[in-house]
């Protein structure tokens, strides 16, 4: 079991955000990859109404102690008024993949 890494996951209202996104959270090394989704449809109750809407969902790779940044970043950057921001554990996986992710999560040297 690793605790010490996650899957972020958000949503974007088009292809476009979703890249301009992903590129941000990349550079901003708070995680080691993002993947992009094509469409999926998210029906929700917002504002007292029900919506069925296209959405672009990001798959975000990043370290656990990078979490708490890594939402603010988005919360801060994201057109959404209350954006998703879940963060899932990784239980295990490719152990040079996860050392890969810590890595590409610290600062520069």
């Amino acid at each position: 079991m690793s605790d010490n890494h996650v899957v972020v996951i958000t949503t974007t209202d088009s292809e476009d955000a979703a890249g301009t996104m992903a590129r941000a959270i990349v550079e901003a090394r708070l995680a080691a990859c993002v993947q992009i989704s094509s469409p999926i449809r998210s029906v929700y109750r917002w504002d007292g109404e029900v919506h069925d809407d296209p959405e672009w969902q990001l798959w975000i790779k990043t370290a656990y102690d990078r979490v708490d940044e890594l939402t603010e970043f988005v919360k801060a950057n994201h057109g959404y008024d209350v954006p998703e921001v879940l963060a899932l554990p990784v239980l295990g996986g490719n152990t040079d993949y996860l050392a890969w992710i810590t890595e590409e999560t610290r600062p520069s040297a």
